[in-house]
């Protein structure tokens, strides 16, 4: 049975956990602005001299998401505490592949992912040994069926997918994530390596785990809950945000139920 703490807060459960996963955007901001009580958990926290991780599904190395949540306002001490998707990614590329030609899809911001070994990006996607995909064309950032057409007769290839994320809401905008990418290659036959949640490499990559009490935080059923399932963690969904709508007009229950999940705690939003 899942609890609701909107009305006890989150102090009602901050002390059971040694280790809490936070989610970043849904949670800590909505892609424009920061949530201040969001914030003022991060700050309870530190205060108690607890552990925590903000764990992100962000295709970007661990420096460039904290350079922008500084941008955003967010106090050192907890951008420090940033763990990426593409961090996991980027160690394992350079380990494995940084020797091999790639074809790169997804938009030119995410350059920092493959920086060490840029001379090894291909603008000619049949001499491509790999796909890196971080997210998606900004030309064709609605239109999936463009990455069926392209990707159609190259399922030989693997894709290495550096954020499972099939959406994400930036303000009340929504859009594809390279999760969306990735599925859509998996659909034609194409086979990919996922790196974040809820895969559970990538939260052994950002903290010990063993032996601690873990809390994960998110919005995201497929991926922050998920994701605590697969490893018996425990977790609070934020209600405000993926799911919105759909737990708005749904019996919550059968929400579970259709995504296969189970769910400790619900709060609207992170709040102290």
């Amino acid at each position: 049975m899942t609890q609701d703490i909107n009305k006890l807060g989150f102090k009602s459960i901050a002390r059971d956990y040694d280790l809490f996963f936070i989610d970043i955007w849904g949670v800590i901001h909505n892609g424009i602005n920061l949530h201040k009580d969001a914030v003022e958990v991060l700050k309870s926290l530190f205060e108690m001299e607890k552990e925590f991780i903000l764990l992100t599904n962000a295709p970007r190395p661990n420096r460039n998401v904290n350079d922008f949540l500084l941008r955003m306002g967010l106090n050192e001490k907890y951008t420090s505490k940033v763990y990426t998707s593409g961090q996991a990614a980027l160690n394992y590329l350079i380990k494995n592949y940084k020797d091999k030609l790639f074809y790169h899809i997804g938009p030119p911001r995410d350059f920092g992912l493959f920086q060490k070994f840029e001379n090894m990006k291909t603008q000619n996607i049949d001499k491509a040994e790999y796909f890196l995909c971080t997210g998606l064309f900004d030309e064709f950032d609605k239109d999936l069926n463009h990455y069926k057409k392209i990707l159609n007769s190259k399922i030989d290839k693997i894709m290495i997918c550096t954020n499972p994320d099939l959406i994400v809401d930036r303000g009340k905008v929504r859009e594809y994530c390279a999760g969306s990418v990735a599925k859509t290659f998996e659909e034609i036959g194409g086979k990919v390596e996922y790196f974040g949640k809820p895969y559970p490499l990538v939260y052994n990559l950002a903290a010990e785990t063993k032996n601690k009490r873990i809390l994960c935080i998110g919005d995201n059923l497929n991926t922050d809950i998920r994701g605590s399932n697969i490893q018996s963690f425990d977790s609070l969904l934020i209600s405000n945000g993926i799911h919105k709508k759909e737990i708005e007009t749904n019996n919550f229950e059968n929400i579970l139920k259709k995504y296969d999940v189970n769910v400790n705690f619900i709060q609207s939003n992170l709040s102290w």
